[in-house]
This record gives structure tokens, C-alpha cells and sequence, in this order.
């Protein structure tokens, strides 16, 4: 079916007939998104764009696309869990597909949220057409509100549900012009400029994923999105089968598909197991059930909802991301429970315990969800029993695994009893395994692959998958953040250009979007391992001489009252250092003498302590 969507803006959306019954879908949730700051989000006032000139395209040195060629360029996505975004380039037409962030880590300390880098997107922004987004993980839309202004707010496409959660993001950013949003389905097709694109359902943890097809002259050009399948003990069903029926008699020429649990033996845990479980664990505890799980499981916690009810509990939703995603399963009118089964936070002594279940964010161990505040008792309306049960239906997401085990400690002293994805098959991710990925690459059968969605590790495993079944070394590319890649040769060659395009780091530091300095990140870095030394000397304007010895001021780097000897060593270094300037005349250069007494400072605390902290150099002239 060849289809125009109508458009809507960020305030509008009609949902779509539905498509039989939702409770037989079984997706699953994925293992990215959930390494969130544990910080409290910061208000956004509006973000505050760098737009930097510089004289000239940062992408000039990029040679122009030849006709007939194919340009693929992953802003991000391929290098990292997150931010994923890829754009086709064909003619006068640019496409792309995903617009996500990646969570910060502990090497971005104070960052909110990294960005793709679009720098090439902004210099040709005249050649968008569209942008296709697959599903409704932050990983996948969060950059929407800061990259689509960058862009000249092109179209966006993407399926209901994750329209309406692309509008529930920008309702935090109400300052920011509306989105032009078309609603599509599965089997649609729409023509933008010299392409067309196509739509097809995945399997996945959210509703309504979808990949993408791309028409080209030379066949097409498949994104899959993050995916998984449903199946029987290792048989993808009838759905899976019948869906995959469409590449039989197509001309798959690129392959682009998620890279994430690609080492994985095997097939997944069936979603089927894990709602089974969940359910006997629904209706055989016998006091307070509290349940956390990623809120991006969007089926999952819907299923826990209507189970919760068919066995006669009522239930709490507690955290903002749970509570906002509840609010968008209603608009979709995909929550088919009764209005009274969710009940008030504040309402919960109303009831006896074994009729409460509490759907908590936090399995990951961020201090500020609802279950760290749990743990830490501070949660102002829960405090622990031993006749308290606690599910956490989700893994642990790599770099998190010592504040998870902390939460479990904290947990597990107060008396409750845990259960989780090691103990019982109570979570499954929304990844392909290993033989998943075979089947699937079997179905869609392409002529060149690029592996995306993953560290290079995940790539390079996932294409040593397709070497294996037989797809020549020549055809496969392994890309990295801004790697130029074409098909050239009418269709018949994959290249990697020497040139790429920009990818410098472009962060949101508070209400500031663009790209950060190496050296703001050591100095961060510095403080978080280091801490702070602070001297500060007071030269007397008149005289020009030190009117006492320095203040010395530490934080975070050495206990002041047990490193008294190490002080006065500091101290008269400090002060030898800035008399011995002001007598070379360093009072009319004061900043260099701070530069001195700073590189002085840190060569000798270096030296007596192995430790480096940011010297902040104080002068004051009275």
C-alpha cells in the first residue's frame, strides 16, 4: 500500500483502529536506557544550542556524492549503547532513521544526556526529507527536542504509540515550535524526494516497533531497529514467519540490524516463561509485593497490570518515567484495566497488604527512583517488612553492577525477600540472541551487512555471524561514529571513504547543548578522583609584597587536620613561589604568577602524595 500519513503537530494525534488483540504480542524490554544520572534531572529552560562559525563547513573535505551513489553515515549508535541515529543519502535526498541519546557514564561526569553529532545533517539539511523513528526508547527519540531545531524540523514518522511518546517528551520543552508528526503503520509506504521508504513490524519491549525499508534503484535498504523474536522453545511463530515471508521476493542490497545480545548462545528466554513466573509470583505472595523494572518494558508492566487486577490487587505506580508511561499506555488505549485498580501512593494503608502491588522505578540503583529511596529509607509513604517481597524484573546494566548489588544489601537488611533475573526466569531482554540473529539474517538475506546498535565488540561478533554464513569479507563494513560509507558501482560495491564526518562529543551540560571541551571533562574527572586545592595570597597594593603566608583550602583531596605536615611544606613552597614573583615584578602579571604557583603545586603534591587535584590559584591585590 502506497500511503501520504496526514501530518499532526506535537498536540495532536488519532490513534489507529486497533490491530486485533495486543495482549497476544510479546516483546521485550531492552537492556539499554536504564543508566540514567542518578542525579535529579535538572530543569530545562531551553537549550541553549552551540552554534559556533567557524569560516567553513566542517565537512568540506567530505568529497560531494556522485550520482547514483549511496551515502550511509551513522551519527551514532555503532559505538556505544545509545544515541542512535544513521541517515541515507541518495540524489538530493537524505533520510534518517532514529533520533536517540546515550546516558552519561563515569567518564562524563555532571554531563545530562550525549548527542549523535549532526554537523554533517546541519550543512545539508536542505537534502532532508524525513525522519523515521522505530520505537519509543529514549535511546532512540530522546535527542528529538534538541537535534530537530538544528535540523529545520523535517517530518517525522513513526507509529502511534511512539508518537505519543514523542510528544510526551516534548511537552519538557514547551518553549521549542511543534513537531510535525505523521502517524504510520506497518505496510505503509511513503515517497520523500527520490526515495521511498516502507514500514514493517518488529518484536521488540515496547508496542508498535517497526523497521524501515528503503527503495533504492538497486534494491533495499533494510534498518531493523532494535528486535527480537517471539517464539516457541526456540520456533519463531506463525506471526514471526508470516512477517519475514515479505524479503522471500525482494532484493535486499544493505543489511542494518542490532548488534546488542549478538554473543548470546541460543535463543531468549520466551516472554512466555517470563509473564508465566511474574504471574505465579503476582499470585503467591502473601504480603506487599513491590515490582521494578525498566520503565521503557512498556508490555511488561502492562501485563503486570492487568494480572495485578485479575487476582484482585490494587496497585501503586511510584516514579516519574513509570508514571508518564502509564499516562501514554491510557492514550493509546492500550491499559485495559479498571480505573480503580490503580490507586494513590497516599491510599496504600487502606488496604492489607496482600492486596498491594507497587511498580517501582530504580532495579538499575539510582539513588533518587523510587526504590533507592526505598532502600535508603527516605521514601516518605514505604517502609520495608520482612513480609515484603521485592521483584526485579530486569538485568544489570553494564557499569551498574555495584550500585545494583548496594540496592539488593540495603534491601535485604530491612528483611524483604528478593527475587531476580538470577534466582528465577523473571526477565528476558529485547535483543536477539545469537540464533535469532541467524534466522533473521537468513529471511532477509542481503548483499552487504553493517552491523549497528553496539560497542565494536557486539559489530564485530555480529558480523563474523554473517562471514559465517557465507557473505564475502568485501561486503560486510564495520562502522564507527562518522564513518562515510557508499554503495557505488550501480549497487555493486561497499566502500569506506578515508574522509569522515564530524564526531566530536556533543553533550547537554545543563541547559547548554554542544560540544565540551577535553579539558573541562579532565578537570571534572580530576575533582571526582582528586578533589580541589585552593591557595590563596594576598599582596599588598602599595608594597607589591605577600602580606602573610598563603591560605591553603582542600576539598576532596587530604583530611587538613591530619596533613599538617604536608601543609606547612605546601605553605612555604607557595610562599617562596609568589615573593620570588613579585620581586622578578609579577605584580603587574598576576595571572602568570597564579599559572606558576599552580604548576608548581601540583609537580609537588604530585610527588608527596601520588595524587593530582585542580590547583585553583587565588591573588588578591588590597
Amino acid at each position: 500500500m502506497n500511503t501520504t500519513p496526514q501530518p499532526s503537530t506535537n498536540q495532536q494525534a488519532t490513534p489507529p483502529q486497533p490491530q486485533g488483540d495486543r495482549k497476544q504480542r510479546f516483546d521485550r524490554p531492552r537492556r539499554s536506557g536504564a543508566s540514567r544520572s542518578n542525579r535529579p534531572s535538572r530543569p530545562t529552560h531551553g537549550p541553549r544550542f552551540d552554534t559556533t562559525v567557524t569560516g567553513k563547513r566542517e565537512t568540506d573535505h567530505i568529497p560531494p556524492l556522485k550520482d547514483g551513489d549511496i551515502r550511509i553515515i551513522h551519527l551514532g549508535g555503532v559505538e556505544e549503547i545509545g544515541r542512535n541515529m544513521s541517515m541515507v543519502e541518495y540524489k538530493d535526498t537524505i533520510v534518517i532513521v532514529d533520533c536517540g541519546v546515550q546516558f552519561t557514564e563515569t567518564t562524563t561526569p555532571g554531563i545530562d544526556f550525549i548527542l549523535p553529532n549532526t554537523r554533517y545533517l546541519e550543512e545539508h539539511k536542505h537534502k532532508i526529507k524525513g525522519v523515521f523513528i522505530t520505537h519509543g526508547h529514549l535511546d532512540h527519540i530522546g535527542a528529538v527536542p534538541y537535534i530537530m531545531p538544528r535540523i529545520d524540523n523535517p517530518p517525522l514518522y513513526a507509529r502511534f504509540f511512539t508518537s505519543l511518546m514523542i510528544k510526551k517528551r516534548q511537552e519538557e520543552f514547551p518553549h521549542l515550535s511543534p513537531l510535525t508528526i505523521n502517524v504510520i503503520e506497518k505496510g505503509d509506504a511513503v515517497t520523500l524526494g527520490d526515495l521511498k521508504v516502507r514500514f514493517f513490524g518488529v518484536t521488540h519491549a515496547i508496542p508498535d516497533s517497526m523497521g524501515v525499508i528503503i527503495e533504492t534503484p538497486y534494491g533495499d535498504i533494510v534498518h531493523t531497529g532494535d528486535l527480537r523474536l517471539d517464539h516457541d522453545d526456540g520456533i519463531p511463530t506463525d506471526d514471526e514467519v508470516e512477517r519475514y515471508k515479505f524479503f522471500e521476493n525482494r532484493t535486499t542490497l544493505l543489511l542494518m540490524t542490532d548488534s546488542t545480545n549478538c554473543e548470546n548462545p541460543g535463543f531468549s528466554i520466551s516472554d512466555r516463561v517470563v509473564y508465566k513466573n511474574i504471574e505465579n509470583v503476582i499470585a503467591d505472595t502473601a504480603g506487599r509485593l513491590i515490582v521494578s523494572t525498566f520503565a521503557s518494558q512498556v508490555e511488561r508492566m502492562l501485563y503486570m497490570l492487568e494480572t495485578a487486577e485479575r487476582y484482585g490487587k490494587k496497585v501503586v505506580v511510584e516514579g516519574r518515567s513509570m508514571k508518564t508511561n502509564v499516562e501514554v499506555a491510557k492514550l493509546a488505549n492500550m491499559l485495559k484495566i479498571k480505573p480503580e485498580t490503580l490507586i494513590p501512593l497516599e491510599d496504600m494503608n487502606r488496604y492489607p497488604d496482600n492486596k498491594l502491588v507497587i511498580l517501582a522505578t530504580g532495579a538499575q540503583g539510582e539513588e533518587f527512583a523510587a526504590l533507592g529511596r526505598i532502600a535508603n529509607k527516605t521514601h516518605k509513604f514505604i517502609r520495608l517488612t520482612p513480609r515484603d517481597t521485592i521483584l526485579m524484573s530486569s538485568s544489570v546494566v553494564p557499569g551498574n553492577e555495584r550500585a545494583v548489588q548496594n540496592l539488593k544489601d540495603k534491601l535485604s537488611r530491612q528483611g524483604a525477600h528478593l527475587i531476580h533475573y538470577k534466582t528465577s526466569d523473571v526477565h528476558s531482554s529485547g535483543h536477539a540472541n545469537h540464533d535469532e540473529i541467524v534466522w533473521i539474517h537468513r529471511k532477509i538475506h542481503p548483499k552487504f551487512f553493517i552491523p549497528v546498535h553496539g560497542y565494536h565488540y557486539m559489530l564485530r561478533v555480529h558480523a563474523d555471524i554473517e562471514r559465517k554464513l557465507g557473505m564475502p569479507e568485501e561486503n560486510i563494513i564495520i562502522p564507527d561514529n562518522g564513518m562515510v560509507i557508499e554503495i557505488q558501482d550501480g549497487g555493486n560495491k561497499i566502500v569506506q571513504l578515508k574522509e569522515k564526518a564530524p564526531g566530536d562529543m556533543i553533550v547537554v551540560d545543563g541547559t547548554s547543548v554542544g560540544k565540551i571541551q577535553d579539558v573541562v571533562m579532565r578537570d571534572r574527572q580530576m575533582l571526582a578522583e582528586d578533589g580541589m586545592f585552593v591557595v590563596i595570597g594576598v599582596v599588598d597594593s602599595h608594597t607589591h609584597a605577600l602580606k602573610k603566608s598563603p591560605d591553603l583550602i582542600s576539598r576532596g583531596f587530604v583530611y587538613l587536620k591530619e596533613s599538617q605536615d604536608l601543609l606547612y611544606q605546601t605553605r612555604l613552597l607557595t610562599k617562596k613561589i609568589i615573593e620570588d614573583g613579585l620581586a622578578r615584578g609579577g605584580y603587574n602579571n598576576l595571572d602568570q604568577l597564579k599559572q606558576d604557583v599552580a604548576e608548581s603545586t601540583t609537580k609537588f603534591l604530585l610527588q608527596k602524595t601520588a595524587k593530582r587535584p585542580v590547583i585553583i590559584p587565588v591573588i588578591i591585590s588590597v
